[in-house]
């Protein structure tokens, strides 16, 4: 009997169209295949043979497919820790892998790790080296087992926070006794843009051409309605499975738009799990080779741009005659709103102009069920007395420690008479 192993990439081959009675092998039928020898003489040399990879239409049998879902867990106590960090661009994810000897529970558990500082944009070549921190950990989506995602915040080897490094100061805002004390929640509403690879155009547009105006877009079903569903879904379940505190998707009102909601989160935790949802999508659009845009106006004109509106309540402000607190939060708010706008992302004036269910960056407004004022009050909230208020300002690609930080200071610890 001669065993035959499964055919390297290179032996690929397609039977013709004319063949006849030819299953079609899926990935789970790679085995080995025996075949017998001839009766009338052995082989007689280490010839190699060629299998065929029977094509069903014009899909291969991809063998790296194994690879990638093969679960080592039975094999090794060993796991697969990706650390993830921010860039020096204040938006971009970085990561990279490393070998656990065993499985962990907590970021304490993990080791402090280093990178080359002067490829992100943080550190000058002659003194490169920036220290990553374990902070936060989530299940792995793609490895699955006892792997894990490692969100890390950033340090000199001195132990100093670097510039990027924004989780550090909002950490330390969230742990302040009368921050803390409130429990504050946060839902955060990350609005993002999927982009054809090519030309940079959104998904399910014409190249270079426009579809029909918004309207029929929002939370729609259909083929010419409905552009990206599949990489929402995807991401939704890498979520759920990553232990993200995710709460619901939908369509957006520009085609090709979409948006996820993560929270209630409490303080820091609302920052850990935006970051960790970012990253999954950017690696579900690579793989699906759709390019990720967090721009706050991807289309000028007559289009929605992108927001992260944030929604954010303390303990006061859900409780008994809470009314009042959000009140007194709004007023907090206005007289720093300079300060919030220059916090809440990069090209944000191109989407803060009035329009497209936006206040204008330069004037404060606020209401009850008002999407085009700055903040935001719902009717349930008004009705009961207490509850929480949305804060509608943050652009799709704004930090969400710094958005979150600033909104718990601003209401919990800046007092507007000093």
């Amino acid at each position: 009997m001669a065993q035959i192993l499964a055919p390297s990439a290179q032996w690929q081959m397609r039977f013709t169209k004319n063949s006849t009675n030819v299953s079609p092998l899926t990935s789970k039928m790679w085995n080995p295949l025996v075949v017998k020898q001839s009766k009338k003489g052995s082989v007689k040399s280490s010839e190699k043979f060629r299998v065929f990879a029977v094509k069903s239409d014009n899909s291969t049998i991809n063998r790296m497919e194994q690879l990638l879902n093969l679960d080592v867990t039975p094999y090794t106590d060993k796991i697969i820790a990706e650390y993830i960090w921010i860039g020096g661009t204040g938006i971009d994810v970085r990561s990279k892998s490393r070998t656990l000897s065993k499985p962990v529970e907590h970021p304490s558990e993990l080791p402090k790790w280093n990178y080359d500082g002067s490829s992100t944009g943080q550190a000058p070549g002659e003194d490169s080296e920036v220290i990553l921190y374990p902070q936060a950990i989530f299940k792995d989506p793609f490895r699955g087992g006892n792997n894990i995602l490692v969100i890390c915040d950033t340090y000199t080897p001195a132990g100093e926070p670097i510039p990027t490094n924004k989780r550090y100061k909002a950490a330390q805002v969230f742990s302040d006794p009368k921050v803390a004390d409130e429990i504050p929640w946060y839902g955060i509403e990350q609005e993002y843009t999927l982009l054809q690879t090519n030309v940079k155009w959104p998904l399910g547009w014409p190249a270079g051409g426009y579809p029909g105006p918004q309207g029929p877009y929002y939370c729609a079903a259909g083929a010419d309605k409905s552009f990206g569903r599949d990489i929402s879904d995807a991401h939704y379940k890498a979520c759920l499975y990553a232990g993200i505190n995710i709460s619901g998707t939908n369509g957006e009102v520009m085609p090709g738009q979409w948006e996820f909601q993560v929270g209630p989160s409490v303080g820091i935790e609302a920052g850990d799990h935006i970051w960790c949802a970012r990253y999954l999508l950017e690696r579900i659009t690579e793989q699906a080779g759709v390019v990720l845009s967090l721009d706050p106006k991807p289309i000028e004109g007559d289009w929605n741009g992108a927001g992260c509106h944030t929604n954010y309540s303390t303990k006061s402000m859900r409780e008994e005659g809470g009314f009042e607190v959000i009140k007194k939060a709004i007023y907090n708010l206005s007289l720093r709103h300079k300060e919030h706008i220059s916090a809440y992302g990069e090209g944000n004036e191109r989407r803060l102009t009035g329009k497209h269910e936006t206040a204008s960056i330069d004037q404060f407004s606020w209401g009850v069920a008002n999407r085009g004022c700055s903040i935001r009050v719902g009717r349930d909230t008004e009705k009961e007395g207490k509850g929480y208020l949305e804060d509608r300002r943050p652009a799709s690609n704004m930090d969400p420690y710094i958005v979150t930080s600033l909104l718990a200071e601003t209401t919990l610890l800046w007092d507007p008479t000093v």
